[in-house]
């Protein structure tokens, strides 16, 4: 068994003068950097809870974590296959319900994958080794919400 181990700094930003004399007294941005990083990355919350809608927010993070994690593993497992991969974008989407007595939570994530692989390669097998990505990305594996794939193949 191999640990691997994560150390990220964060700084609220977000004091007026005041600190958190009152929920509107203070704003929700901060920082977010990791040691050999060159910038830190600006977040606030997400908008619907007093943030900043110019600046990232945990809950695209962690969206984006799970999409940048599949595309690493799939990339990965389509150069073993012999599938050529010439460009992979994606537009993943997150839902997380609130309400009720429950604390918020995500309940789903969908990627939206569009690759182009090289016109002689298989891409039924393109398309089902989005499952083995899946079943391999450590971000997804720390999930207790389902993570669909809707892959769209290209021919170059």
């Amino acid at each position: 068994m191999r640990t691997h181990h994560y150390k990220v700094d964060i700084i609220w930003t977000g004091n007026q003068g005041t600190g958190t004399s009152g929920y509107n007294a203070y704003n929700r941005n901060h920082s977010f950097s990791a040691e050999n990083k060159t910038e830190a990355i600006k977040l606030s919350s997400d908008p619907a809870f007093r943030g900043d809608t110019s600046l990232y927010n945990p809950e695209e993070l962690l969206v984006a974590s799970i999409a940048s994690c599949h595309m690493l593993w799939y990339l990965h497992l389509c150069a073993d296959a012999k599938i050529t991969v010439m460009n992979y974008e994606d537009s993943p989407e997150g839902f997380m319900e609130e309400g009720g007595t429950a604390p918020g939570k995500f309940v789903k994530v969908i990627l939206h994958p569009r690759i182009t692989i090289k016109k002689n390669d298989d891409s039924q097998k393109a398309i089902a080794l989005h499952h083995e990505a899946n079943a391999k990305c450590f971000i997804s594996n720390s999930c207790n919400f389902p993570i669909e794939h809707q892959p769209e193949i290209y021919f170059e």
